[in-house]
C-alpha cells in the first residue's frame, strides 16, 4: 500500500463528488487522485493503478456501481455511495468496504475511511514480499541465455552489439546499453561512459580516473563523471 491511499469519487451528481472531495483533502492519509462525474474515466484511472480506493455512486447511467466493481475485479477498494438501501445486501458479496447513505456526514465518511485503512493494511501484511530478481534473460545469436547479475563484470557496446563481460568469457547480444540501463538494477549497475556499464560489486580498484575490473582498465565518460564520483565518492 503507498503511504498515503490514493482516492477517487465518482457520481454523476456534482454536488456529492464535492462534498467527498471535500472531506478527502481535509482527512490525514488521504490523497484525492480524481473527483468526476463520469464513470469510465473512473475506471480508467483503476485500470491503470492509479487508485487504492474509490468511492463509487451505484446508480450511474454510463456503467451502474455493481458492473464497475464486477470489472475491476478487487483491483483496489470500494466504497458504495448511494441514495438507495435495496443494494447493500448485493454489495457486501463484492467486498465492499462500507456501504454510505446519502446525505454522507463526515462522522460517517471517518468510520468507513477508518475500515479501508484496517484493510489495506491487512492486505498489504498478507502479501508475501515479492521475489528479487538476481538474473537476465539476453538473447544471442542461437539462443536466449541466463545470466545471474554476479556473473556481470561489466558490459560493453559494440557496434550492433552489446558484449557481457563474464568471468568466463563474453556473450554478445543483440540489445542496447539504453535497454540495459532501464532493466538491469540501478543500485548495482552504473553508466560510466557511453560504451560501458559496470557491476560496481566487481570492481577491483580505481586508479587515476580508471576503473578497474579484473585485467580491464575502463574510462569513465566526462558526461557521466559528476554521477558516477557521487555514486562510487572517486
Amino acid at each position: 500500500m503507498h503511504s498515503v491511499i490514493r482516492c477517487i469519487v465518482v457520481d454523476d451528481e456534482p454536488l456529492p463528488v464535492k462534498l467527498l472531495a471535500d472531506y478527502i483533502t481535509k482527512t490525514p492519509g488521504l490523497q484525492l487522485v480524481l473527483k468526476t462525474t463520469h464513470v469510465l474515466d473512473a475506471l480508467q484511472h483503476v485500470q491503470d493503478g492509479k487508485a487504492d480506493l474509490v468511492f463509487l455512486d451505484i446508480q450511474m447511467p454510463e456503467l451502474t456501481g455493481m458492473q464497475f466493481i464486477k470489472i475491476i475485479r478487487g483491483t483496489c477498494k470500494v466504497i458504495l455511495t448511494t441514495a438507495y438501501s435495496e443494494y447493500a445486501a448485493e454489495s457486501y458479496e463484492h467486498d465492499v468496504i462500507d456501504y454510505l447513505m446519502k446525505p454522507i456526514t463526515f462522522e460517517r465518511f471517518t468510520i468507513a475511511v477508518q475500515k479501508a485503512k484496517k484493510r489495506l493494511q491487512e492486505d498489504v501484511a498478507a502479501t508475501p514480499p515479492a521475489k528479487i530478481t538476481e538474473y537476465i534473460f539476453v538473447k544471442t545469436e542461437y539462443r536466449i541465455q541466463k545470466i545471474n547479475y554476479t556473473d556481470i563484470l561489466f558490459i560493453e557496446a559494440m557496434r550492433d552489439y552489446i558484449a557481457f563481460h563474464t568471468p568466463v568469457g563474453k556473450i554478445l547480444s543483440l540489445d542496447s546499453m539504453r535497454n540495459m540501463e532501464e532493466v538491469l538494477p540501478a543500485e548495482q549497475f552504473i553508466r560510466i561512459h557511453k560504451s560501458y556499464i559496470i557491476n560496481k560489486n566487481n570492481i577491483d580498484f580505481i586508479e587515476r580516473g580508471k576503473i578497474v575490473i579484473g585485467n580491464h582498465y575502463l574510462p569513465v565518460g566526462d558526461t557521466y563523471r559528476d554521477a558516477v564520483v557521487a555514486i562510487l565518492k572517486m
